[in-house]
């Protein structure tokens, strides 16, 4: 259990939040959630300590251990795999040094044998018999093969040392789990893993996520920081977003009286309630929404961008046509070969694979940035494309303002212009801003600002949440649903693939899997199942 009494956090003048008293209780899951700069990452670091609030205190059940996942992709490098996540239970960790330090010991003494006999007793009561075959079995779990146990954290890609850290903090059970982020650089499968890790957690877990359905999956609360505090609520995210919306719809009909807004809301949770109970969420944990006090709820003061995609003409009948397209890597090695499909009007494609590579590398060929090793490719006469890549590096190198930057990418005025920056959220100086300095975020935005000049009928999207907070998140998702073109994607995204997909086509090097579903209906075909093992495995 943490206790946070009467925090406030400050920064120069900057207030980030005040008189915030929360409780986080054991068998809860806490998703924090709140604009960029709020202040979500800032909260988990006075919780463990990291950071030294400006007031207030933050106090852990007596006898209770805290795990944080850590950030630090390269403090580790000198340590072994296996050690690396063994370090994560850091009582256990320094038990053993001692109890090995004391068997190396050349003259051992009776106090010696006292002491040795007192460190077997914790060791044993602390599971360290097992800790190493726990600690291998976690990084299985997370795609990190009993082969690379042995190798030095240096010798990992990146997107290995973020599962390696993840096996960390998860190891050893801790009371009380701080997660920033986890699900970053993970592919669905292992997101999905440890949606399921985390939905038999018996302990307190605070996560700070981007990723709405791994929120929706795995919490009990949500805590909104906003208005410049921090608020407790009963649900989940979607309760929250769905409530908060109503709320705000509420606040703008004048007219509803008092007494009808309370119905409302309350037809709302029992609705919601009732939808909820159907979900694995609630088969191990209490009901989430018994406690919840109507006036609790009230509008957000997020502000979502306008993202609005229109189409200048309507598609014709011929979208896409693919035929035996093959794609290698710099190495040689195949990322996908024998590639045939041909995309139909209306169909919104998603392509999955267990390499993220073969994607953009599939995106790349189609939108005549690279060459394929074998095979064509051709669009209807009709279609029109807007494509948004993963790297978008060479968009930002001059030291262009915001407006200048736009004005390359269609014909207007400069308000025209202003107008797309606007539904974007930039407005006043920050249209000044050179491009080359913004965040990834505010890039991202800038690219989706590019992507409506172009009013195409066909979109190209490479893993397009990527950098965006969940407000551009949900509108960029909300718009996409009513879109009438064509979209062809990729995505670690689950909601944003389930709520759009009506077509999966994954690319495997020993061929592909092409039906038309939806990504969880997909997902739960044994027949699939079994054919993906057999094309990963040959």
């Amino acid at each position: 259990m943490i206790t946070v009494n009467d925090l406030a956090i400050q920064f120069g003048r900057q207030v980030l939040y005040k008189d915030v008293n929360l409780k986080f209780t054991n068998g809860n899951i806490y998703g924090i959630i709140g604009a960029n700069g709020a202040g979500k990452s800032t909260l988990l670091k006075a919780i463990s300590g990291e950071l030294e609030a400006t007031k207030g205190t933050i106090e852990i059940a007596p006898g209770e251990r805290m795990s944080v996942l850590s950030q630090d992709h390269f403090k580790y490098d000198e340590y072994t795999v296996l050690n690396t996540v063994l370090m994560g239970y850091h009582e256990l960790w320094e038990l053993n040094n001692e109890r090995t330090a004391l068997y190396e010991k050349e003259n051992f003494t009776d106090e010696d044998g006292l002491r040795s006999a007192e460190l077997e007793e914790k060791f044993a009561d602390m599971g360290g018999y097992d800790s190493e075959s726990n600690a291998a079995s976690l990084l299985e779990q997370l795609g990190i093969s009993v082969s690379k146990h042995g190798m030095l954290m240096k010798e990992l890609s990146g997107k290995e040392k973020v599962r390696v850290m993840l096996a960390q903090a998860l190891f050893g059970d801790p009371d009380n789990l701080l997660l920033d982020e986890p699900t970053n650089d993970l592919d669905l499968e292992t997101v999905e893993w440890l949606e399921d890790y985390l939905g038999n957690y018996e302990h307190t877990v605070l996560v700070v996520s981007h990723d709405r359905h791994f929120l929706d999956a795995i919490s009990t609360h949500t805590v909104d920081v906003d208005y410049g505090k921090i608020t407790l609520f009963a649900g989940n995210y979607s309760f929250w977003y769905q409530s908060s919306q109503l709320a705000l719809r509420q606040q703008q009909n004048q007219r509803q009286k008092a007494e009808e807004k309370k119905k409302e809301l309350e037809e709302f949770i029992r609705r919601f309630s009732a939808n909820v109970a159907k979900s694995k969420q609630t088969t191990s944990r209490k009901k989430m929404l018994e406690k919840l006090n109507i006036e609790e709820i009230q509008p957000s003061t997020r502000k979502y961008p306008g993202i609005i995609f229109t189409m200048e003409r309507e598609p014709g009948n011929q979208i896409l046509e693919v035929e035996n397209l093959k794609a290698v890597t710099d190495d040689g090695s195949v990322l996908f070969q024998n590639l045939n499909f041909t995309v139909e009007k209306g169909q919104k494609v998603v392509f999955i694979s267990h390499n993220s590579r073969a994607m953009t590398a599939l995106f790349e060929i189609i939108n005549g940035h690279k060459q394929p090793a074998e095979g064509t490719y051709k669009w209807g006469v009709t279609i029109t494309n807007a494509y948004l890549p993963l790297d978008n590096t060479q968009f930002f190198e001059k030291p262009l303002n915001m407006l200048e930057w736009l004005s390359q990418f269609g014909e207007g005025n400069e308000v025209y212009f202003k107008a797309f920056l606007g539904r974007m959220l930039f407005s006043g100086e920050d249209i000044l801003k050179k491009v080359n300095v913004l965040s990834g975020g505010e890039r991202m935005r800038l690219m989706i600002a590019r992507m409506q000049l172009k009013n195409a009928n066909c979109l190209i999207l490479d893993t397009p949440t990527n950098h965006l907070d969940l407000e551009s998140i949900q509108a960029f998702n909300n718009n996409l649903k009513l879109y009438k073109g064509n979209l062809l994607f990729a995505s670690h995204d689950h909601e944003f693939i389930n709520s759009l997909a009506n077509r999966v086509i994954e690319l495997t090097p020993n061929g592909i899997i092409d039906k038309l579903t939806t990504y969880e209906d997909y997902m739960a075909d044994s027949h699939i199942q079994e054919l993906r093992k057999q094309l990963y495995n040959k």
